[in-house]
């Protein structure tokens, strides 16, 4: 196996990903938070159908899959991209990286409230209980002078619970189907983008501002933090292993907290530093379970893609 290429793909995965929330400050300038979801989702999807094409494949017609991931769509696409959308409208575009690495410890309290986890290793639970309050530290409601509370921080927090919902369900629903990991992606943002179409009379018909920076931003979301990022996500779940992809979402805060330092002057003060490497070494704890390296890619895997 390449170790260098593999090594190279988690990092412009990295990149693309913890950038998506840059892109998403940069667009709002442009287009509304359902508008930013919509156009997103679409050219995501066209990458992926554009994949499916060049490789002479279809998307499934089996409508189990589809009502099954009806659910995966909602609550894994359509919902999270709107909130971390309209959250970015308060918050600063690190903060909203860092509120999103807390999905996988969303999945885990899913995983316990439906009994397919257990509280039986003590080292995830103590994780778990480490990541929350890393996210209670970032709050900080005992400090109201300096506290980052706000209702677009609890919508990032509530969009890497739908992130956590969304995959959890797909990790119980979308096993053997038959169908393809990026025939599955394509499913999923095909239909997340035909929810969006449908919502956009509710709340997606504000007057746009169109500037070159706005558009730029949202089609590269779209094309390389959405699209392009699935598919390297797949790539390197196959060649390496869940747990080796998994190392991309440590990444994920850092990158976006830099970017948005750098690009849009964005100050993070220590405290919410300190909550966000304690959220991440309870991360770390939470994923104590051994995969094999080098297996092949099923739909519960995808619990492990933080898109945004």
């Amino acid at each position: 196996m390449n170790q260098r290429g593999t090594l190279i793909r988690m990092g412009v995965l990295a990149l693309l990903w913890g950038s998506s929330f840059l892109w998403m400050k940069l667009a709002l300038g442009s287009l509304g938070p359902l508008q930013i979801a919509l156009v997103r989702t679409f050219f995501g999807a066209l990458v992926l159908v554009v994949v499916l094409g060049l490789a002479r494949m279809t998307l499934p017609r089996n409508r189990r899959v589809w009502a099954h991931m009806t659910f995966v769509a909602l609550f894994g696409s359509a919902i999270p991209f709107t909130l971390f959308a309209i959250g970015g409208q308060t918050v600063d575009s690190g903060v909203s990286g860092v509120l999103n690495s807390t999905t996988p410890l969303f999945a885990l309290a899913i995983g316990l409230v439906l009994g397919t986890e257990k509280v039986s290793n003590l080292v995830r639970m103590l994780g778990l209980g480490m990541g929350f309050a890393g996210v209670l530290l970032i709050f900080a409601p005992w400090q109201a002078a300096n506290s980052i509370a706000s209702w677009g921080a609890v919508l990032c927090l509530l969009g890497a619970a739908s992130y956590a919902i969304g995959y959890s369900y797909a990790g119980r629903y979308l096993v053997n189907t038959g169908a393809t990991s990026t025939q599955l992606a394509a499913m999923q943002l095909t239909t997340a983008m035909g929810m969006l179409v449908l919502a956009l009379p509710f709340g997606g018909l504000q007057p746009l501002h169109l500037h070159w920076i706005g558009v730029v931003a949202v089609v590269i979301l779209g094309v390389a933090g959405t699209g392009v990022a699935f598919i390297l996500n797949y790539r390197v779940i196959a060649d390496e292993g869940a747990t080796t992809a998994t190392t991309v979402g440590y990444l994920l805060p850092v990158v976006s907290v830099l970017l948005g330092a750098i690009f849009l002057g964005e100050q993070l003060n220590a405290r919410v530093v300190a909550g966000m490497l304690v959220v991440l070494l309870g991360v770390a704890l939470t994923r104590r379970r051994p995969v094999a390296a080098g297996q092949n890619v099923s739909p519960n895997e995808t619990r492990d893609l933080v898109k945004r």
